[in-house]
């Protein structure tokens, strides 16, 4: 069965529709006392790939984990498929879940289980089906992902590329109408980063799915993209098509598109303060570079 042909099996509302597959509005985190994310406002249309980019430090990471509800913010809102997931208990929270599948980096596959296995985790978790269902759910999932025989394998026995593709299958086992990707193409070749790409492609087209990927991988991020979102230090600072970041004026994202180093000077007092620990006199522009 190709992915073009794969069907979804509805569980309760999870296909509700919505105006917006996520909204956020607001947002502002902290760890301690130092902020993190700026008064975040972002709408993501339902069936959109949405890329979430950044340098090194710039949040998209701590945005991804505030998406998927792992961090709560200190302020604002953040609707996944009509939902305030920051409003929710966590009864409500666990039902948001099944509606929403994650990618993890690196696939976090649960090394004594097997492939198959670790597919039918959410299930157990989510659903009420048969052993058998969930068999055949497992072998529907690995076909998608083109690893169809692969299920009795253990993840030691996947190379990374195969590991990604499990991760995916494991995602998409509850067929949500969102899905979140953790840095998809990190460590794997181009031939095989390509095929990922494809991959999240035909997702979107064949499944309707609403999918959210923070990469700093430029060209896998304009190659899927509808849209993507820049962050820098903490704010986002650009929202737009492919074509539209490629032709921004603002220099901190042409940096990052073309691998310039940031030549904001160092403040020499600065550093000293750093390196002493007593980082009490400096602003919130300053605070915010190095974040």
């Amino acid at each position: 069965m190709t992915i073009e042909h794969a069907q979804t099996i509805p569980f309760g509302d999870a296909h509700a529709p919505s105006e917006s597959a996520v909204a956020v509005r607001g947002l502002n985190a902290h760890f301690g006392a130092t902020q993190v994310l700026y008064d975040l406002e972002l709408t993501i249309r339902p069936s959109e790939i949405m890329v979430i980019m950044g340098g090194s430090g710039s949040g998209k990471s701590t945005f991804l984990r505030h998406l998927i509800g792992l961090e709560q913010p200190s302020s604002g809102t953040i609707e996944l498929l009509g939902k305030d997931i920051t409003q929710l208990g966590p009864v409500e929270m666990l039902d948001q879940r099944r509606r929403i599948g994650v990618a993890f980096q690196g696939g976090a596959l649960f090394s004594s289980l097997s492939v198959a296995e670790n597919i039918k985790l959410p299930l157990r978790e989510h659903t009420q089906l048969d052993e058998k269902t969930m068999d055949i759910m497992a072998r529907m999932k690995l076909e998608v992902v083109n690893l169809a025989g692969f299920g009795d394998h253990m993840p030691s026995e996947l190379s990374g590329g195969m590991l990604k593709r499990a991760a995916v299958a494991r995602a998409i086992a509850t067929d949500p109408k969102l899905l979140f990707f953790d840095e998809p193409s990190a460590g794997l070749d181009p031939v095989v980063s390509a095929a990922l790409d494809e991959l999240i492609v035909r997702l979107r087209d064949a499944m309707q799915m609403t999918i959210v990927v923070v990469t700093h991988e430029i060209h896998s991020a304009f190659k899927i993209a509808d849209r993507i979102t820049i962050l820098d230090q903490g704010r986002i600072v650009e929202v737009g098509t492919p074509e539209e970041v490629r032709n921004s004026p603002n220099q901190r994202i042409q940096g990052l598109l073309n691998r310039r180093p940031d030549e904001t000077p160092l403040d020499p007092e600065e550093y000293l303060r750093r390196l002493s620990g007593d980082d009490q006199g400096l602003d919130d522009r300053t605070r915010t570079r190095h974040v």
